[in-house]
């Protein structure tokens, strides 16, 4: 039973370095989606603006880190 509270419980530095990369894949991603498929128009209120997909990709990444 021991070893299963353990195994369970991950250190904080680990859980920062996840959520870290998390969010810088996200962040990839975000950017990723602006430049290949972003909104040419400017009408799109996510994808016409480059920071606000590299917000929403931090944003989606690290919530995806937490597991």
């Amino acid at each position: 039973m021991e070893k299963e509270n353990a195994k369970e419980k991950t250190p904080l530095k680990k859980q920062i370095v996840r959520i870290s990369i998390g969010l810088v894949i996200g962040a990839v991603f975000g950017y990723a989606y602006y430049y290949f498929i972003g909104c040419n128009t400017g009408s799109c209120p996510i994808t016409s603006n480059p920071i606000s997909t590299l917000i929403y990709g931090m944003l989606i990444g690290g919530v995806l880190a937490i597991k």
